[in-house]
């Protein structure tokens, strides 16, 4: 665990009203400044000559980094230090790689389903992060990360091999305590899972889906499956997103199938998963249309409304900001089902547009829409 800024403050002079108090030669003002800063890893121990070595002590086991990083190319694996997401974040994404055997017959398919393999989830692309080749790689390989099987495996990585599951949680979990929590040399390799070849893919997707939680830094599979790697990287994604930061959109006009000025018009806030939630479902949509973002630092729309971070007069700045009402002659916005009661003061501070209540859920908009009016539409 890092220290605070007080806790390292007690080990200094100014704590104990002791000479050489705040004596300005760490280059801060105060002890207390110097402190937090040190606390923030924005200065060094080495700029106070008066630092106790208890407090040196304390200092390196706290920002020891607990589990090594290794790179392959652009990918980074390992460097994480919580044992939970929530503490602080984690760091480096569960890595996916796949085996390639060239001695085998049928590689060049399978590395061809493996390289185009991606898929696109709340502004992210998602693909295959390594490719392992057993036997040559060939020449042209081009947009994909690979390492031969031999480079591989001489990386300073932890190997785990898949035959028996609760051995592994326990092997797993026991390591990334060890490290994080008491700093242990012996364990701050990054760990990665073999994963061997089984027609069972429901037993693969639920060991590798828990390996990704707890706590493989790679998983190394023989086989590949388009439905089981969509599944693990669409959990990992939502694994490693950072709990401290919102996943948000730019809030702006978003257009959808090139609309004109009589095309319906959507309202959202900017928290990514409701905003592709809906821009989805509107891209399917067999008619354009229109989906105002509004900021709202991320928040889903009732959060953002209890927070006030969805208000009327928001709403209003945002249509304004973009000279929305110059821009259509559709004077109807359709607001998501959650806010039905705010359609009032909508209208009251929108002078412009009358204000039509939508969908609960994404899903049912495109029901929502074939029953609309002509005049809506």
């Amino acid at each position: 665990m890092e220290l605070s800024g007080l806790q390292i403050f007690k080990f200094l002079p100014a704590a104990a009203k002791a000479e050489n108090s705040n004596c300005k030669k760490c280059g801060y003002p105060t002890c207390m400044a110097y402190a937090l800063k040190l606390a923030k890893n924005q200065a060094e121990l080495v700029q106070c000559p008066y630092v106790p070595d208890e407090l040196k002590s304390l200092y390196e086991f706290s920002y020891t980094n607990p589990q090594n990083t290794v790179e392959i190319n652009s990918l980074k694996i390992g460097g994480e230090n919580v044992l939970y997401r929530h503490e602080k974040t984690f760091v480096n994404k569960t890595a996916l790689a796949v085996i390639i055997d060239t001695e085998k017959p049928g590689w060049e398919e399978k590395f061809k389903r493996v390289k185009n393999f991606e898929i696109k989830r709340v502004n992210e692309i998602l693909k295959v992060d390594l490719v392992v080749f057993k036997g040559k790689i060939p020449v042209d390989i081009v947009e994909c990360n690979v390492i031969s099987y031999e480079d591989f495996i001489k990386l300073p990585l932890k190997c785990i091999d898949n035959s028996d599951f609760k051995s592994n949680i326990e092997d797993l979990i026991k390591t990334r305590t060890a490290a994080v929590k008491n700093r242990d040399k012996d364990c701050s390799s990054p760990v990665y899972i073999h994963i061997k070849a089984d027609s069972d893919l429901a037993q693969i997707c639920a060991k590798a889906s828990f390996y990704i939680c707890k706590y493989a830094n790679l998983l190394l599979f023989d086989d590949f499956d388009e439905s089981l790697f969509t599944t693990l990287l669409i959990l990992r994604q939502n694994i490693f997103t950072d709990p401290q930061k919102p996943l948000q959109v730019e809030a702006k006009i978003y257009e959808f199938n090139n609309p004109d000025e009589n095309s319906i018009i959507f309202m959202t806030t900017n928290f990514a998963l409701t905003f592709f939630a809906v821009a989805n479902e509107l891209e399917n949509l067999p008619v354009p249309s229109y989906l105002i973002v509004t900021p709202a630092d991320g928040m889903s729309v009732l959060t953002a409304w209890s927070a006030e971070k969805f208000t009327a007069k928001m709403v209003a700045n945002t249509l304004k900001k973009w000279n929305f009402a110059a821009k259509v002659k559709n004077r109807k916005i359709i607001i998501p089902g959650l806010l039905a009661h705010m359609k009032e003061e909508l209208e009251e501070e929108i002078k412009d547009f009358e204000i039509v209540v939508g969908t609960v859920e994404a899903y049912a908009i495109s029901d929502f829409v074939k029953n609309l009016a002509p005049a809506v539409k």
